[in-house]
């Protein structure tokens, strides 16, 4: 088993066995390696392990054989050299940025972007004299008038949160690479089974496994997909000297819940299909995005470059905050909560939990008005959904 080639495997089947090297104990899960620290041979093998020279096992901070099961099991899913996995997808992107960026330097970045990475380039790498310039999603002249001579990477979701609006990846990884940028893509809501940027042309991959990764709700946890030089010379040293770790328990439940994602995203994206196409019909709702729907500027991209058309509906009312809440308190099955990628079905209202913190002029420039409403759709049965939205849908 160890010497199979898993590139030559499809990633429904990476997902379930790569990356598993299986000890003299002969088990058939992967182990949970709870250690925080690795006994050497000799004071000689000490000393080779920590200067690089000898690979193996030094400290879990930077080196964990669970882990490292989890790392590249994503990294071949996402046609990528390497990855590194983190303590959360926000750590993620911290550690992107505190390794590519420098005082004096530019990031072109998504307007439609979790509110929280709009924070991180606002309020934290602007400490440290990084300028951050958005621009809309899919205006591509927009990117490209942008880019400085000082920018280092552009950063985009796609689909985007909440509004699933996309971007041409291929075409902006040209716009990047023409102008010496990097393209860094949050994966997020389509996983590596739905798209895969590094194959469009981008460069990196970030990720929060405590969404579709994990799949139930039970850990955090990020990842940063690679070439080999932009991992070990850039982001590893970051992971190593900053710690910002993936536990080697969380990295046993993402193993876990990679086994089932292929079959847990067909069946999360039909039913939003199902949902999307209902609410369209609902009189009390003034607009639905979804990629799916063919009344979505972008579904023929979405069909080009995602095989599938994503997992969250989000929807305008015909009303602001006081509906939007009105319907969310109606609903008795589906989860309040601002995660997404679950199993359960959740809502959540953008405008005062994801996007809460950003200033309310910056919400309307993304988008983001009060009365929308966004459902990660779950593994329920779907009447079971409707059913439950219409408590508070009706007029």
């Amino acid at each position: 088993m160890t010497d199979l080639d898993w590139h030559e495997y499809s990633v429904e089947t990476q997902a379930i066995r790569a990356g598993h090297r299986r000890s003299h104990e002969g088990e058939h899960s992967v182990p949970i390696h709870m250690t925080s620290s690795y006994v050497f041979n000799s004071a000689e093998e000490a000393a080779l392990r920590f200067t690089g020279e000898q690979p193996g096992n030094i400290y879990s901070r930077f080196t964990n054989p669970t882990v490292d099961t989890f790392q590249q099991r994503l990294a071949l899913m996402e046609k990528g050299d390497r990855c590194l996995a983190f303590a959360s997808g926000m750590a993620a992107i911290m550690a992107v940025g505190m390794s590519l960026l420098k005082a004096g330097d530019h990031v072109v970045c998504s307007r439609s972007v979790f509110g929280n990475t709009v924070l991180t380039f606002e309020n934290y790498f602007a400490k440290f004299g990084v300028e951050t310039t958005f621009v809309e999603l899919p205006n591509l002249d927009g990117w490209a008038a942008a880019i400085q001579p000082n920018t280092q990477f552009l950063f985009v979701e796609t689909p985007s949160n909440p509004l699933m609006e996309l971007v041409d990846v291929r075409a902006l990884a040209d716009i990047a690479h023409q102008r010496d940028c990097l393209l860094v893509v949050d994966n997020v809501f389509c996983t590596p089974i739905m798209q895969q940027p590094l194959s469009l042309g981008a460069d990196i991959v970030v990720h929060s496994a405590t969404k579709y990764l994990d799949g139930q709700g039970r850990c955090v946890g990020g990842a940063v997909i690679a070439s080999d030089e932009i991992i070990e010379k850039l982001i590893y040293p970051f992971l190593r000297t900053g710690g910002a770790t993936m536990s080697a328990f969380n990295a046993w439940v993402f193993l876990s819940g990679l086994e089932t994602l292929a079959v847990r995203m067909k069946a999360h994206c039909d039913s939003a299909l199902e949902l999307a196409k209902w609410l369209e019909q609902q009189p009390a709702v003034e607009k639905v995005h979804y990629p799916g729907l063919e009344s979505h500027a972008q579904h023929e991209l979405a069909k080009q470059q995602q095989s599938h058309f994503g997992a969250v509906v989000s929807f305008e009312l015909k009303g602001g905050k006081e509906l939007a809440w009105k319907l969310i308190n109606a609903t008795q099955m589906l989860s309040i909560t601002a995660n997404l990628g679950d199993v359960k079905s959740t809502i959540t209202h953008p405008s005062t939990t994801t996007h809460g913190r950003l200033a309310p002029e910056v919400r309307l420039q993304a988008g983001i008005k009060d009365s929308l409403v966004r459902v990660s759709v779950g593994l329920e049965n779907i009447e079971d959904i409707k059913r439950d939205l219409l408590r508070g849908l009706i007029l």
